[in-house]
């Protein structure tokens, strides 16, 4: 490292980096759904550099890697419009779904694709194959009808002689929403779970459990566990035929044993075994050969991985540097996961569970950057509103090369995550280390609503969204103003999805924070109650309240319906394909702000959906920013930047 005389002098903000836009998107990948059949790993990785393509990749006990699925296909799954269990693989044969045209494909040893069958307005996920009837069972949502889509339990057969028309075969309907289809080991009996309107899975799902008659229908159903207000997840069969599944029923989401129609606790413990099922395929633990398993679970917000005996109702950590750990698969003799810790981005990793050594079979970045210009996460617990405690992790700004003048303080960029019921971890970010290498501080805001700390703590946002969020948001600039390590002048928050909505509310309802950037955002409640997707059309129900009945309160959180209040700077970035978050939220708090005569900008991006995918555009949404920030705070920024169009700035 330099020493302090060698050292440039410039304002935060203006810090020249190594961590460029460019290096951020050349090597990084999205990692997804892992799979393992045999000895070989398959995994979906989402690529900036193809458009956001979702390619299928395998890499075999030799240790040969490569892409397996035709260019022309991206392995995802409209379901839900989030997707998951897009693909299943049996004896080396892949069957999944394309996202183009939602159809089913088998993938031969050739590299091959062929039809399985084409349902003209029907998506599937969570496909499981099915081997005493040759057939796959699959989550499927029928969009043929127009209006809200219906969702069902169905199986298709893979006889070839049926061909298309044949079409899938209903097995469960009725629920609104379906999930996780499990086959016992001698194929005779199946589980899933089930929930209705307005419940999101992680509020209270129902498991299911019922056998295959002669005909391959599902007969004798009976419940095992779940209701309105208990969260079921993963549910899996064990070696033996065991049905073991997650519950929160205890508060915290712990596994479960099903034996003699009761079920039996394996390892109380104030931690999760489970996490809110944004997707279909979610896994957190699985079976080794003898019955024990191999799980992760999440305490005080950080992962650990470990083998639990369900017999003996023992648990033994298995020592890993990974603090994330997600998509948990369990083969013969190993373990595969995505994994990421404070000095290693999301990869997938394989595990020898017999002398526990990890390699790392993929990174999610292949950014190689000097630890002079990286910063490490810091969890803090900060006091907020009532009384209570919240969580973060802190970034403080630092790079090898560089110093600001000694009367400065940093500016304070505050995370604020989707979901709202996400978290936010201590994985290495690139993009985190973007701000913090140029002279901003990071926090990443765990507020009130957040998974990874119970049920209780998840449950705060209830009745309260647009509250919780922002005053933990807030609190937590506060917390770090009061320590020094932040500019409270120069104080910025940015999200996306529901994080957008709390960004827009933030610098709506509170006079706190100077500048904010919203990423496909909520500006209109009502808006979004009334048009948006079926998984999450009833979502506001438990964080507002039911709509139309509390269309008053829809209207009081809405950011649209306050602009009269805000004084900040915004810039708001999206997709015009986004299905989740229509773009005219994004367009209307625009025009809003832009009449009153605020600065803002508005970057739209055509071919976009919810999440940006596209290299091209996620570089030019860190450059804008940042732009935007240096006109706003009063810095120019290191980096060679073309211009945005930034209405209503003041000039010098």
């Amino acid at each position: 490292m330099k020493d302090a005389a060698s050292r440039c002098v410039a304002p935060f903000g203006a810090w020249r980096s190594p961590i460029t836009p460019d290096a951020i998107v050349a090597e990084s990948v999205r990692l997804g759904q892992v799979a393992i059949d045999g000895s070989t790993i398959y995994w979906i990785e989402g690529r900036p550099q193809e458009r956001g393509r979702s390619v299928l990749v395998r890499r075999t006990a030799d240790g040969t890697t490569h892409d397996i699925t035709p260019a022309r296909c991206s392995v995802r799954s409209g379901v839900h419009e989030y997707g998951g269990g897009s693909f299943v693989v049996v004896d080396g044969t892949v069957y999944f779904t394309d996202f183009a045209d939602h159809a089913l494909y088998r993938l031969n040893a050739d590299g091959d694709a062929t039809d399985v069958v084409v349902a003209a307005g029907q998506r599937f996920a969570d496909l499981v194959f099915d081997a005493p009837r040759q057939r796959l069972i699959a989550v499927c949502e029928d969009h043929s009808a127009g209006g809200e889509p219906v969702t069902t339990l169905v199986a298709i057969d893979l006889n070839p002689d049926l061909g298309a028309e044949h079409g899938p075969i209903m097995l469960a309907a009725g629920a609104d929403f379906y999930a996780s289809p499990r086959l016992s080991p001698d194929g005779q009996q199946i589980a899933w779970l089930t929930w209705q309107h307005p419940n999101m899975p992680w509020d209270g799902t129902t498991l299911w459990l019922g056998r295959f008659d002669a005909s391959g229908a599902i007969v004798d159903v009976v419940l095992v566990a779940g209701g309105v207000d208990e969260s079921i997840f993963q549910p899996q069969w064990s070696p033996s035929g065991d049905l073991v599944f997650v519950s929160d029923r205890s508060g915290w989401w712990n596994l479960y044993r099903w034996r003699n129609g009761a079920a039996q606790p394996l390892y109380p413990m104030a931690a999760e075994f489970g996490e809110p099922q944004w997707e279909f395929a979610m896994s957190r633990y699985g079976f080794t050969a003898d019955g024990g398993i191999v799980c992760s679970y999440i305490r005080n917000g950080e992962a650990y991985l470990a083998r639990l005996d369900p017999d003996r109702g023992t648990l033994q950590e298995i020592p890993t540097p990974f603090r994330e750990i997600k998509e948990l698969q369990v083969g013969d003799g190993f373990v595969a996961f995505l994994g990421g810790s404070p000095s290693e981005a999301r990869s997938l990793v394989r595990l020898d569970l017999a002398g526990g050594q990890t390699e790392v079979l993929r990174r999610g970045s292949g950014l190689s950057v000097d630890p002079g210009y990286l910063s490490s996460a810091q969890a803090i617990a900060f006091p907020t509103t009532d009384g209570k405690t919240a969580h973060a992790f802190f970034y403080a700004a630092g790079n090898r090369d560089c110093t600001a003048p000694a009367s400065d303080k940093p500016p304070l960029l505050v995370l604020s995550h989707g979901g709202p019921t996400s978290q936010a971890t201590a994985t290495f970010n690139p993009m985190v280390q973007f701000w913090t290498s140029r002279g901003f501080g990071v926090v990443d805001v765990n507020y009130g609503g957040s998974s990874g700390y119970g049920r209780e703590y998840r449950r705060r946002l209830n009745g309260n969204w647009g509250i919780v969020d922002i005053d933990d948001c807030v609190n937590a600039a506060r917390y770090l103003v009061a320590q020094g390590l932040a500019d409270e002048k120069r104080l910025a928050i940015r999200g996306g999805s529901a994080g957008g909505y709390t960004t827009l509310g933030a610098l709506t309802f509170r006079d706190y924070f100077k500048a904010g950037a919203s990423y496909y955002g909520v500006g209109d409640l009502e808006v979004l109650a009334r048009d948006t997707h079926k998984f999450e059309s009833r979502y506001l129900d438990s964080l507002i309240g039911p709509y139309p009945e509390e269309k008053a309160l829809y209207a009081a959180r809405s950011p649209i319906n306050a602009t009269d209040r805000l004084s900040s700077a915004l810039i708001l970035f999206q997709g015009l394909e986004d299905k989740v978050v229509p773009p005219n939220q994004s367009q209307m708090m625009f025009d809003a702000v832009k009449k009153k005569g605020l600065p803002v900008a508005y970057l739209p991006f055509a071919n976009e959906q919810h999440g940006f995918r596209a290299a091209a555009t996620i570089k030019r949404c860190l450059e804008a920013e940042l732009y935007f920030y240096g006109k706003v705070f009063g810095f120019t920024p290191a980096d060679v930047i073309a211009p945005i169009v930034i209405e209503n700035l003041p000039t010098a």
